[in-house]
């Protein structure tokens, strides 16, 4: 029996980590993504290849292993993730390729993740269930396996992505709004700026821990309940951290509300004003994307911000419909969800 599966990309518009602060994000699925084929082999050993690497990876299935880092270590979690949610994942022979460059902030994290576990339940006869709950377990991939202590957007985004929409993700309650895309003949593009980031190697975990302490000094379980005011009096950078969370929630649904009112100079100076506080709130720019961001901006983007987690990857920004984005953009259109294909 054979398999595969394809996981996308995602773009985040606005709403960068706020997710794991119970916070709200405004991300779409993207065609590019990562495609996983599985083979039923006999026995219980799981042989995996990446192709754009030419690695290859052999554990038992069983008892994956912790010791893997990269790529492998996203294999071996989704097999050990499955596992231990009562999937009888055995012996199996796994291809993984695709056109989604690592380290670029588009998440090939969760589209592989994603691909993994949607080929590995099709192997063996189960469905994908309920979508929240898998990404729930293609999380704790990356928390626990892979060390990236990231919240559930890209999961989220993958497993749900619909064509031709952004969606509105509630973090608190998991909520899921399926938004209109329509740029009116605008533009979406991003720009690699040529400094990978790894989210386990970067500062993504330190952020994370500053979320926590400031939630601890405000007596609170999560920054979605801060209070502004009292955020204003933590210790630096604890103020400005929360600062960030808050004012981001905000810039979403003024994002929303700018699609529906096709209003697209006001989602540029919504990006513009994400960069600025990602910048200089949360500390999460390196001047590679500082130098893309410039160059865009100067190539007539209407706005432009960093995507991902941040410390290098991609910049997103809005073009009008007069203005051609560089020769080095990808422009990018919402499509739909991880899936099995055939």
């Amino acid at each position: 029996m054979s398999v595969s599966a394809f996981g996308p990309g995602r773009v985040n518009l606005l709403g960068e980590h706020t997710d794991y602060n119970d916070g709200l994000c405004l991300p779409f699925a993207i065609e590019r993504g990562v495609t996983v084929r599985a083979d039923v082999l006999g026995g219980s050993r799981v042989h995996a290849h990446a192709d754009d690497l030419g690695e290859d990876d052999d554990f038992a299935a069983v008892d994956p292993g912790r010791d893997a880092d990269g790529w492998r270590a996203f294999v071996r979690g989704t097999v050990g993730e499955l596992r231990a949610a009562g999937h009888d994942v055995g012996g199996a022979r796994l291809r993984i390729a695709g056109d989604l460059p690592r380290g670029s902030g588009l998440s090939s994290s969760a589209a592989l993740s994603t691909a993994l576990a949607l080929a590995l339940l099709a192997l063996t006869g189960a469905s994908d269930g309920d979508r929240r709950e898998l990404a729930r377990l293609c999380s704790r991939v990356e928390n626990d396996w892979v060390g990236a202590q990231t919240g559930l957007l890209d999961q989220l985004a993958a497993l749900f992505g619909q064509p031709g929409h952004a969606l509105r993700l509630d973090c608190r309650d998991l909520s899921i709004e399926p938004i209109p895309l329509d740029l009116r003949g605008w533009a979406l593009a991003v720009v690699d700026s040529g400094h990978d980031h790894v989210h386990a190697g970067s500062g993504y975990n330190d952020r994370r821990a500053e979320c926590r302490a400031a939630c601890a000094a405000l007596g609170i379980a999560t920054l979605r309940d801060a209070d502004a005011d009292a955020a204003a009096r933590l210790p630096v950078p604890l103020d400005r951290r929360v600062r960030h969370v808050l004012r981001e929630n905000a810039r979403v649904d003024a994002g929303v509300a700018a699609l529906r009112a096709g209003d697209l100079p006001a989602l540029g100076e919504l990006l513009d004003a994400s960069h600025a506080s990602l910048r200089d709130d949360y500390e999460v720019s390196v001047e590679a994307v500082e130098r893309t961001v410039r160059r865009l901006k100067s190539a007539g983007a209407a706005g432009a911000r960093i995507v991902g987690g941040g410390f290098g990857g991609s910049v997103l920004a809005l073009f009008p419909p007069d203005v051609a984005p560089p020769a080095d953009a990808t422009v990018v259109r919402p499509a739909g969800a991880a899936r099995v294909l055939g």
